[in-house]
Parts: C-alpha cells; structure tokens; sequence
C-alpha cells in the first residue's frame, strides 16, 4: 500500500507517463527508517525536504507541516502493519505534471511508500568490505548536488562498476578530484583521532546520518570533527573510514586497494549513536 497525495492505494497504481519526475528528474526525496513507531531524525529530514523544495523552486502547499507529513507517514505504516516493526519509508515529492523543461505550475503531489527491515537499532556491520574509487564520472559542486533528487545516474552507474569489480562500494570523486561521498552515504576518514569528512561545499550529499554523527563527535573529548576536502592521498594514510546513511547507520570500510583498517572509532561512535536514538 502506497501513500498518494493522503489517501492509501494498492501498490500496483501507476503513475501518468507525464509525471515530471519520471521525464525530468523534476523530484526529491526521503528516505527515511522507522523503528516501531517512531520516525528516527524527522525533524533533520523535514527541514532538508523543505530547504531542497526551495532550492528546486517548488511550491510547499500550506498543509505541508512537519505535524502533517508525520500523521501521513504513521498512516502509511499502519496500512502495510508496519507500525510495530521497523520500516524503510521512502518520501518523494515531484512537481505536478505539464509543461517541458519549463513547468506549467509549480505545484506538487507526494508519494509515501514503506518496505520492512529487520534491525531496529543500529548494528555494527564489521565483515569484510571494499571499496574504490569510481572515476568515470565526477560531481560537479553546487547546492544541486546537495539535494536528494532523482536524478541518480551516476550512482546507478557507479554501484554497477562496482558489482562487476566486485567491490561493495564507490567513493565518489568531484570535478577536482577530492572524495566527497560513497555512492550511497557519506564518508569519514579518521587518522589520529581527528575525523575528517566533506565539506558541504565540495558537492557531497547533506545527509541527515552525516549531521548526527557530526554533533556526536563535537561532544567527545577523544575526537576532532573537521569538514574540509580529502585528497584520495590521504585514504592510504588513514586509520579507519566508513560509510554512513540513515539506513545503515555506519559501514566500516576494511580494505582500500592493500590498505587495511579497523574500526575502532566506529564501534565506539555507533554506541553513541543507538544511545542518541534511546534518549530522543
């Protein structure tokens, strides 16, 4: 059962062949998880769904509160039975249908669709895994790499590369050739204590596990937070890197070409993290 605009449908509606986020890539998204009944950083995804609806220059109808959107999302949770599990719930909003690349309107229709998981809490997944760098195809940095939208090519691309390499993921580079993310999260490179991740600036996604691991680490003594640009130079060095989004929560990175890591200061961060979601 999927959530149209706040009625309930069966799964197999179709949207018109018009829809404008199917032509243009004229949407955005959420993904959001739930955990029996609670919406794990609502107010994180909230505020970056109506910051990037601004930035596309889409009319935010006067119903869509924080309040609104949230009775929505628990709608479409009950429907499905899923409210006393933990769900995946994907938000997207696309600009309603006319017009070519210029819209006719710049109204939107939302969407809520949900699909179960099986962690309620964030595990640490310390099993082998590698990555590389995917270098057919770069960011370009600018607020509109920022944004979720979906327009995902290069991370369609990018995970294909990687399966036929046999890699579990990518670290994605930008026009000048710094890592900004992994093609589905964002990354931290630590060394020394001192952790260092992307800067807004250099194109990489805003991601709300991003944001919460930040604020964490600004509260630790042992740790230093940096946002500033990695070099692939300094994957070699580093003592440990992982992969967060808010599905995952955090990926331990194991190998990088020869280079091995531990995972050490993802342990310690993930405990911090399920500590922050008890507490919330």
């Amino acid at each position: 059962m999927t959530n149209f605009n706040g009625n309930i449908l069966e799964e197999k509606t179709v949207l018109s062949i018009e829809n404008r986020g199917y032509n243009y890539g004229d949407a955005l998204f959420e993904t959001i998880k739930t955990s029996f009944g609670k919406i794990l950083f609502w107010e994180d995804h909230y505020f970056r769904l109506m910051a990037s609806m601004r930035i596309m220059r889409m009319e935010i109808p006067m119903n869509f509160t924080m309040e609104y959107l949230e009775e929505q999302i628990f709608s479409t949770l009950e429907s499905n039975k899923l409210l006393k599990s933990s769900a995946r719930v994907k938000l997207m909003v696309h600009r309603n249908e006319g017009g070519l690349y210029t819209p006719n309107l710049n109204d939107v229709s939302f969407i809520i669709s949900v699909k179960p998981i099986q962690e309620d809490f964030y595990m640490l997944e310390d099993g082998f895994y590698e990555v590389d760098l995917f270098k057919d195809y770069y960011v370009s940095p600018s607020l509109l790499s920022t944004l979720k939208t979906n327009n995902k090519a290069l991370n369609v691309v990018g995970s294909i590369y990687a399966k036929e390499n046999n890699l579990h993921n990518c670290l994605v580079l930008n026009t000048n050739k710094h890592v900004i993310e992994a093609l589905n999260g964002n990354v931290f490179v630590v060394k020394d204590g001192i952790i260092k991740t992307a800067p807004i600036s250099d194109g990489c996604l805003k991601g709300v596990m991003r944001k919460q691991l930040i604020d964490i680490i600004k509260s630790l003594p042992d740790y230093e937070i940096i946002e500033d640009s990695i070099s692939p130079f300094e994957l070699q060095k580093a003592d440990e890197i992982f992969i967060t989004n808010v599905i995952v929560g955090i990926q331990p990175v194991t190998k990088y070409r020869k280079k091995v890591y531990v995972n050490d200061v993802s342990k310690n961060l993930l405990q911090k993290l399920n500590v922050k979601i008890r507490l919330n």
